[in-house]
């Protein structure tokens, strides 16, 4: 029998794949827990530099269970606390990937590193709020997204009504958020939801070409910016400012190698 979740390694990038085929990749608490516990050996790993998440067997993600959620109602009714263990507050958040687990597994982890969407088929519900949870998507051109919980009156709680209006803006994200209608991937696209579109099938080495892009920057620097670009959602414009000359402060010494190394012909022309 098949783990509902597989990591693989291909280099310095590391593949972390759902693989729930008779429930289109949905995830229970059982599967939550192996995703977060994927993600942390992830960003605890050094010879992993990106991971890329991917659902096997045509889908990326179908959102939770709610099959399994019909037994936690069952549970809940017979004196059972569905949702036990998963309340936490702003301070439980640690400055590595050691966060709260979230119902859908690794929502509510800070990564360290870079993690890249490879979506295929249905990516809704909680399966849209895993992949908004990625740095980047990478999508399939006849996949789609959906806030399709909308109509079984389960709310966001994996940090889709935080990330959507963040990363697409509060209009269009209503229009997600209250409608749940069918976002297909040239949409996705225009709005900013996804990062590329591909043909069908391509997803996965699609998403593991990127990585392996980003894998062969160098990576302090790279880790600073993207840090800092998380870092200042928060913060006045001086002290964004600030946080960010302190990162890039420290990367000093990796610039002036690299303007060595340009000098000495590397890097032109966009190679």
């Amino acid at each position: 029998m098949q783990d509902s979740v597989e990591t693989r390694k291909h280099g310095a990038v590391a593949v972390v794949s759902l693989n729930r085929a008779d429930v289109r990749n949905a995830v229970d608490a059982e599967t939550a827990r192996k995703l977060y516990d994927a993600f942390v050996a992830f960003d605890a790993d050094p010879d992993a530099r990106v991971a890329v998440f991917h659902g096997a067997h045509g889908h990326f993600c179908a959102g939770w269970d709610l099959q399994a959620g019909a037994r936690m109602a069952q549970d809940s009714l017979l004196g059972g606390d569905p949702f036990a263990g998963l309340d936490f507050a702003p301070d439980d958040y640690a400055a590595d990937a050691t966060g709260p687990l979230g119902p859908m597994g690794p929502s509510r982890l800070m990564m360290s590193k870079p993690v890249i969407a490879a979506v295929s088929g249905a990516a809704v519900a909680g399966g849209m709020e895993l992949a908004l949870w990625c740095d980047m998507r990478v999508m399939e051109q006849d996949a789609y997204f959906g806030v399709y919980c909308r109509r079984f009156g389960v709310p966001l709680i994996d940090g889709g009504t935080v990330r959507l209006p963040r990363l697409i803006g509060m209009g269009h994200a209503m229009d997600l958020i209250l409608t749940g209608r069918k976002v297909e991937a040239a949409e996705a696209l225009q709005m900013g939801l996804c990062n590329r579109v591909v043909p069908t099938g391509e997803a996965l080495r699609a998403a593991i070409a990127l990585a392996e892009q980003l894998a062969g920057f160098p990576q302090r620097t790279m880790l600073a910016d993207r840090a800092s670009a998380y870092a200042q959602w928060n913060l006045a414009m001086p002290q964004a400012l600030h946080q960010e000359w302190q990162r890039g402060k420290a990367c000093i010494g990796d610039a002036l190698e690299g303007a060595a190394r340009f000098t000495a012909g590397a890097g032109r022309h966009g190679a």
